[in-house]
């Protein structure tokens, strides 16, 4: 089959076209055909294999420490069920899935193994398989983080990033739970997340949302490069901060302030789950929520999307394309 290969970090280029092995599916497991997957920051980001220092040796305790083990990136997809292993239950060859694989990677591929009991759950029926490949990682992360934060109807909620893969979600989701959302995001993206919902946007290159006199009972950094300080600050009295990125500083600084005070941080969430899955293909089918995607690449031109999404100014999602990705 083919795949794309991270032999070493560095620039976009080291990732090459290859032909390797045909995974076999074993007992428990399910072969798919994968059509469509995504670049996003934070393949980018393992794909350089650079981070601070703590984050770092986090991070390659479940990679590796001299590079990702799993030589083929990529962390979400959707695609066709073509075999499975005999003690499989769940699903049967023909099944038109969506999956995440996390720090397990492997979705630059033209196939991929999964476990059944690991995160894969049967694609909406109203997405394309480009559509639905845009959805597991950032809309398992911003609806598992709301969650976490207990997102009630009529809090008022800020979106920082909103326009990225999470951000695009977390205003759609927190619109769907009822709540007063406020999107922050660049001048070229203010139309694109008003029309995901926001009531309310701010232009970050023009305006400086902490010094407006706006509190906030949750604030969401989809991105990590929030001020901790500021958005502390601008927090409600029992205001919830969620960072989905954020630096092991502000890690230890959250904890303490969840200690010290009647506010509280959250970080690193694990938003992986089969469950997460079903329930935004619930919203999906329901046309609660959609996905976002800025561009498509074919599989041969993914140093092309690499490069692009790590200039830092996507909307949604990059998309590589198989072939047969036009099946619905």
């Amino acid at each position: 089959m083919r795949a794309m290969v991270c032999k070493r970090s560095g620039p976009p280029d080291v990732l090459q076209l290859k032909r390797v092995e045909k995974p076999t599916p074993k007992d428990n497991e399910v072969l798919i055909r994968i059509y469509a997957t995504t670049v996003s920051a934070g393949d980018c980001e393992i794909r350089r294999f650079k981070f601070s220092f703590l984050v770092s040796l986090l991070v390659r305790i479940d990679l590796g420490f001299r590079g990702p083990r799993n030589k083929i990136l990529g962390q979400e997809l959707a695609g066709e069920i073509e075999s499975v292993g005999k003690d499989v239950k769940r699903f049967r060859k023909g099944d038109q899935v969506f999956a995440v694989t996390g720090l397990n990677l492997g979705t630059y591929a033209e196939y991929i193994c999964l476990p059944e009991d690991s995160p894969v759950a049967i694609k909406p029926t109203n997405m394309t398989y480009e559509e639905a490949a845009a959805v597991p990682f950032g809309g398992s992360t911003a609806l598992n983080f709301l969650r976490k934060a207990n997102i009630q109807s009529g809090q008022k909620v800020l979106i920082y990033g909103a326009s990225g893969s999470i951000g695009t979600f977390a205003v759609q989701l927190a619109k769907y739970f009822g709540a007063e959302v406020t999107g922050l995001c660049s001048t070229t993206n203010l139309e694109l997340v008003k029309s995901l919902g926001a009531s309310k946007v701010i232009d970050y290159t023009r305006e400086d949302f902490t010094q407006n006199g706006e509190t906030y009972d949750i604030i969401f950094d989809t991105v990590g490069k929030s001020s901790f300080s500021d958005c502390i600050k601008s927090l409600n009295k029992r205001g919830i901060y969620l960072q989905a990125n954020p630096s092991m500083s502000s890690i230890v600084r959250g904890k303490w302030i969840s200690m010290k005070s009647s506010k509280k941080v959250i970080s690193w969430l694990e938003c992986e789950s089969i469950e997460l899955l079903l329930f935004l293909k619930e919203l999906i089918e329901a046309g609660k929520i959609k996905s976002v995607i800025d561009r498509r690449y074919p599989l041969e031109q993914i140093a092309d999307a690499h490069t692009y999404v790590g200039k830092g100014h996507k909307k949604g999602n990059v998309v590589i394309t198989l072939e047969q990705n036009n099946k619905t």
